[in-house]
């Protein structure tokens, strides 16, 4: 096998298993030789004799309505001419007779009816008279249209060959009648393509028809085309005739097709001679030297083409095996196995990460608001699921509106964070300040009637006293209201957390890069790319988040009114538990304040044990004070009215102290210690195993296809690269190996 042939079979698999597989044509540097010309300017007799055998693929009125890629490969050893041809989507190909070849070449161009398609038939020819080369032909120009669908198809042609003309890697090979050359349409659509006339070859054809026009006094002008041939296009234009017949009734060649091109060949040459044209334009004269040109064109090109593609098929071969690495771990991570471990360490350090952000960080922008931008966006919520009315949501009926609310924290409360956009660990500290307000705004027995204390005492077993009685009412009145105010606590706490994911988010992905790099895991940063690019992890993670947020609410309200059962049950004992404090900080100088010793201790416990006995000897005197006689029941009314607002008070005041230790401890804190937990229990739901799973397979698949095509790079570039280190240690001798077969008698095949 020569090696042109060997070049060419390389650039072939190339073309066939790269190049059109991957669909990127317009970025590889692939030379090509394309066949330009109108319906009647000898097209298909300049290609069979490149082959030196007549064929004919396409007949019928319409013509070819799609390219056909002409392999040529010479053979020695081979004693008659072989056919080929190559399905689409196939690389291999299946040999055929020359009557089965035309009539499936036919088939796929009158398949086409009177549209056009880019799709290629794909023919190969070898044979001993067979020279190395290949070209591609075009369906002819069609100069007229005489009804609209002939005019459809002459332009649907015309950009199906547009289509390969502006491709910068084909060489256009015009094929024109050897006439007036300012007539020359192909050529002028060659030029809008190829100003320069770098990649564009003029073959002027059937010469003998303008025998009778030339002279000596002309010849060398008419060569030149008159001056309207380019000159750069000079350079590449050949004068010819070509063995011609009467097709009309569909006759074959009448005789030995390979004599009878040699005898136009010559008859050109000595014609032309006779009129004394210059040596200058003898050498550009029948087509044997148009052969010779070819043959050195083609050597030149695709010798030239070899290190570019080499290097683009390089580049191909890296990307494929990046792409290759990305889907094999791309399989790995589809596993729904692998997805709900990567899914639980996302949701662990999504959990972490919130512990950082409640503590606050200043790089997380997202979901900072004002007081008032978030209770509003709260009473919004609420309001768009119709889970409470808005009066529900004021701490008193006193506030017509949301307005009036945020109007006594920003005028009369001025609270010095109020217009400050927060969010984390400071957001956090101004709600509890903001719901420490909202419990402390609860009042009871504002409606206290004489009937509620008559019909609270009633009569028992044992004697109803009045201490009785003012349980029964604060159970009645206060815990009903003070239970709304925790609820109310609970839904805005949960609203707080609920909105600080996406500041999470943020926080994680801001890590990268930043100062405090080290001082976090390593793995944020992977995690928070599933979490911003995978929306089933963000959605797994997301809702495990807020089922752990749901659960801690309930257990919070749930915790929360246990202790007020048990305050309102026996508020004595909760008064003489708060009023124990005697012993707290005093309001003196801290220069006076020392470690107590024992007996100091003694002391102090003996102060705290008598101030809760005071306590109870206060609210029993108060109680003994209440008239007991049925006509001063009015004066019994006001007075356990009083011991009701004055209990009431000191309960409330006590919780709304408290409201910001009982979001901490029964809240903030038991979620982050469970919420590792719950991440750690995350599970597939039916679908995203279906779903995954069938991912999988598409990765599989898509990975195996990868690894076909990055075979047939790899062995591409491993040819090449041979052949580039075989042709280089043989340069001296380049002419020899390119050089063509001898052309014998051709044939009619």
């Amino acid at each position: 096998m020569s090696q042109r042939s060997q070049l060419l079979d390389i650039l072939r698999d190339v073309k066939t298993k790269v190049q059109d597989r991957l669909g990127n044509a317009e970025d590889f540097p692939l030379p090509q030789f394309v066949i330009l010309g109108s319906q009647s300017s000898g097209k298909s007799r300049l290609i069979e004799s490149f082959a030196g055998y007549t064929f004919n693929f396409v007949s019928g009125t319409l013509g070819s309505r799609r390219p056909t890629v002409l392999e040529f490969r010479h053979r020695e050893d081979a004693k008659e001419a072989l056919w080929y041809v190559q399905k689409p989507g196939e690389t291999g190909w299946q040999q055929y007779s020359l009557q089965e070849v035309q009539k499936q070449v036919g088939s796929a161009h009158e398949m086409l009816g009177k549209t056009v398609s880019a799709v290629p038939v794909h023919v190969r020819l070898e044979g001993p008279n067979v020279p190395d080369m290949q070209v591609v032909d075009l369906p002819g120009f069609r100069s007229f249209a005489d009804n609209a669908d002939a005019s459809a198809l002459q332009k649907a042609i015309a950009d199906l060959n547009e289509s390969f003309m502006e491709d910068k890697n084909n060489i256009m090979i015009c094929i024109e009648q050897a006439g007036d050359a300012a007539n020359m349409e192909v050529l002028g659509r060659c030029k809008r393509f190829d100003p320069l006339h770098r990649r564009t070859i003029l073959v002027r054809n059937k010469l003998d028809k303008y025998y009778g026009d030339l002279h000596s006094s002309n010849i060398n002008q008419w060569m030149e085309g008159m001056g309207d041939i380019p000159p750069e296009v000079l350079k590449k234009t050949y004068t010819m005739s070509l063995p011609h017949w009467d097709t009309s009734q569909g006759q074959s060649c009448p005789g030995d097709f390979g004599k009878m091109l040699r005898e136009r060949a010559a008859a050109d040459l000595t014609q032309m001679r006779e009129k004394n044209v210059s040596a200058k334009f003898e050498k550009m004269v029948g087509f044997d030297h148009f052969s010779q040109f070819m043959e050195r064109e083609i050597e030149t090109q695709f010798a030239n083409s070899v290190q570019p593609v080499i290097q683009k098929l390089t580049e191909l071969q890296n990307q494929m095996t990046t792409q290759k690495n990305s889907l094999e771990k791309a399989v790995t991570h589809s596993d729904p196995k692998a997805v709900v471990a990567m899914v639980r360490d996302v949701g662990v350090s999504f959990g972490h990460a919130l512990s950082f952000v409640l503590e606050g960080v200043v790089s997380a922008k997202e979901g900072r608001q004002t007081l008032e931008e978030e209770l509003i966006a709260f009473h919004d919520f609420h309001k768009s699921r119709g889970t409470y009315d808005e009066r529900d949501l004021l701490p008193s009926e006193e506030f017509e509106n949301l307005k009036g609310y945020v109007d006594y924290f920003r005028d009369e409360l001025r609270c010095a964070s109020f217009d400050f956009r927060l969010n984390g660990g400071a957001q956090f500290r101004r709600l509890m300040w903001e719901v420490e307000v909202f419990v402390r705004f609860a009042e009871v027995c504002e409606e206290v009637k004489k009937r509620d204390i008559i019909q609270a005492r009633g009569v028992a077993m044992q004697v109803v006293g009045w201490r009785d009685v003012v349980v029964k009412i604060l159970n009645k009145e206060a815990h009903l209201k003070m239970k709304a105010r925790i609820r109310y606590v609970g839904e805005r706490l949960k609203f707080f957390f609920k909105s600080q994911k996406e500041a999470v988010v943020e926080f994680m992905s801001s890590i990268r890069g930043s100062a405090d790099e080290k001082l976090y895991s390593v793995l944020y940063a992977e995690h928070v790319e599933q979490l911003k690019n995978n929306p089933m992890v963000k959605e797994m993670v997301f809702d495990t988040f807020d089922k752990v947020v749901d659960r801690q609410f309930d257990s919070f309200v749930s915790l929360f009114q246990n202790t007020l059962c048990a305050t309102f049950n026996n508020p004595w004992l909760f008064l003489k538990r708060g009023e124990s404090g005697a012993g707290g900080p005093k309001d003196e100088d801290i220069e006076d304040v020392y470690l107590p010793t024992f007996d100091d201790i003694k002391a102090r416990i003996k102060d705290e044990m008598q101030t809760g006995a005071n306590v109870e000897q206060t609210i029993n005197r108060w109680i003994a004070d209440v008239p007991e006689e049925h006509e001063k029941l009015e004066d019994a009314v006001d007075k356990c009215s009083a011991i009701l607002i004055q209990t009431f008070k000191f309960i409330r005041s006590q919780i709304a102290d408290q409201a910001g230790l009982f979001g901490e401890s029964f809240f903030k804190l038991p979620m982050l210690r469970r919420l590792e937990e719950d991440m750690c229990k995350i599970e597939l739901h039916g679908h995203h195993v279906q779903q995954h799973q069938k991912q999988q397979e598409q990765h599989e698949a898509e990975l195996q296809e990868t690894i076909t095509a990055l075979d047939d790079v790899s062995a591409c570039v491993q040819k090449l690269k041979q052949f580039a280190a075989s042709f280089g240690s043989k340069k001296t001798s380049a002419t020899d190996s390119f050089s063509p077969p001898a052309r014998r008698s051709g044939r009619q095949a």
